[in-house]
């Protein structure tokens, strides 16, 4: 018989006591913290410094994400030439392209700093070496996806590499108070691939939209600890790069077609900003049992609901008419106050009769046809008289309370529901 091979082990007694013995913790008193001062960098590109809320913080781990070809290596080397300037070393990381590629893009926007650093590198041990023997005030990793620790044994792009790379990530930012960017992939219903604790790990989230068959890119800030959330910042695809849209509202009211029927002027709320937008309807009798209906830039559903109402409440006649619906400008915004503009457009089509093309309508409708008041009423009303509008037709709610300058040149008028907004909108 074999000889018994017996193995050494601590005693269940230590493991006990390891496991109960408490460590010893602090805790401050919150009066005794002294506050923190946030030293932000400047891109010095406006719309992405308001998104951010003033700039880059310092330490702070960004994460972008967007489709593909839809600009985001061109906005931030856009970002790599403005922040060079004044704060020195930039060191941008590429594991999708060559530094040959990237010289060609660099090029083809003027990006001519010294103290832009590139490098083709997948491994992040080599990374993080060059982040500690550089000391770069800025890091851009092109992608996290394509980053990957030999020391964890699954391939680049993993759940497992993701999440250990990006912690190594945060960890070399909050020690060396060095910003870094981190470039992720998105799926085709747009959400950013990997694990979603992925956007827990990270300070600032920043969302890419827009068609690449359109100029206009749109960043969204759905996440950030050291400013405002669902801040956007607009901009134009140009041969020279991204280009600043300080005037949103007229940007996307260009071209508006004026005493067409089927068009209202309405005025959304992202994040703190104003932005006016028009919403399109074109309704045409069906040759099918089942009318069609199709909603563009709008909640598809929200969409069925307010045809519904408008059916029920005026006794409109929809069940079989076709209706496609429209938000012009390529946007997307899913916001209750757009609700009005949806139901006055989609009467205006139906009766062919054009709303007032100076008139501006906001507010939330209710499945029993009342107007619900939404916020940020007054700044609407400003956005609204600064593009030129001189009438707004809100909810009746919103009418009380009501602080108006004396210089206010716009009529505001009040509607308790579907009916009197008809009424004032198309009357």
């Amino acid at each position: 018989m074999g000889e018994t091979v017996q193995t050494s082990a601590a005693p269940m007694s230590t493991i006990a006591a390891a496991i109960v013995t408490p460590r010893t913790v602090g805790a401050t008193h919150l009066s005794e913290i002294s506050g923190m001062t946030e030293t932000r960098l400047k891109t010095h590109i406006s719309e992405l410094d308001n998104v951010l809320s003033g700039g880059i913080v310092e330490g702070s781990l960004i994460l972008i994400g967007g489709d593909p070809g839809i600009g985001k290596s061109t906005l931030l080397l856009q970002i790599c030439q403005n922040v060079s300037l004044e704060n020195g070393t930039i060191l941008y990381v590429s594991g999708e392209e060559s530094i040959g590629q990237i010289k060609m893009r660099a090029d083809r926007l003027d990006v001519t700093t010294d103290q832009l650093l590139l490098a083709a590198e997948t491994n992040l041990r080599m990374v993080e070496q060059m982040i500690e023997d550089l000391k770069p005030k800025l890091v851009i990793i092109d992608s996290i996806q394509t980053i990957y620790n030999e020391e964890t044994g699954s391939v680049p792009g993993s759940v497992t590499q993701v999440k250990a790379c990006t912690s190594t990530l945060t960890r070399l930012a909050k020690t060396m108070n060095i910003s870094i960017f981190i470039v992720g992939h998105v799926t085709k219903e747009g959400a950013l691939a990997g694990p979603r604790v992925l956007e827990h790990m990270v300070d600032t989230v920043l969302y890419f939209e827009g068609e690449r068959r359109e100029s206009y890119r749109i960043i969204r800030a759905v996440k950030n600890r050291f400013g405002s959330t669902n801040e956007i910042g607009v901009f134009e695809m140009s041969d020279a790069g991204l280009v600043s849209i300080t005037n949103p509202s007229e940007y996307l009211l260009t071209g508006r077609p004026i005493n067409v029927p089927g068009s209202v002027v309405t005025c959304a709320i992202e994040g703190t900003r104003p932005i006016l937008a028009e919403v399109q309807a074109l309704t045409t009798y069906t040759n099918f049992g089942t009318p069609r209906r199709t909603a563009t830039g709008l909640d598809y559903n929200r969409i069925i609901m307010l045809l519904a109402v408008l059916e029920k409440h005026t006794k409109t006649q929809l069940s079989n008419v076709d209706c496609y619906i429209n938000l012009t400008g390529g946007v997307r915004l899913a916001e209750p106050a757009l609700d009005t503009a949806v139901v006055v457009a989609a009467a205006s089509g139906l009766k062919n009769k054009a709303a007032n093309p100076f008139a501006v309508t906001f507010g939330e409708v209710g499945l029993t046809g009342e107007l619900r008041s939404v916020s940020y009423c007054e700044k609407r009303i400003t956005e609204a008289e600064k593009m030129g509008f001189t009438q707004c037709v809100i909810p009746k709610a919103n009418m009380k309370g009501l602080g108006l300058k004396d210089t206010q040149k716009c009529r505001v008028l009040g509607a308790a529901n579907i009916n009197e907004l008809l009424e004032a909108c198309l009357g």
